[in-house]
């Protein structure tokens, strides 16, 4: 079942605003959970992790940027 455009976008903003925040803290709490490791090694940690979270949500974040492909067009004869 394929989401709405309305409802990507609502997902999209919970994602954003709750679970991103969230997401930031357990991957800072398991990082100093590490015996300190290099700044190397820590910044690629970082750096996946930072990719890691946005690949299961692919399919929402897919065309918010987009106007509502579902909407019907504006017709404004004074325009």
């Amino acid at each position: 079942m394929a989401l709405s455009y309305k409802a990507r976008r609502r997902w999209a903003l919970v994602i954003l605003l709750i679970g991103l925040p969230l997401y930031v803290v357990a991957a800072v709490s398991a990082v100093n959970a590490l015996e300190r490791p290099s700044i190397l090694v820590e910044l690629m940690i970082y750096v996946g992790l930072g990719v890691l979270w946005a690949l299961p949500f692919k399919f929402i974040f897919k065309g918010i940027g987009q106007a509502d492909p579902d909407a019907k067009p504006d017709t404004d004869p004074e325009a």
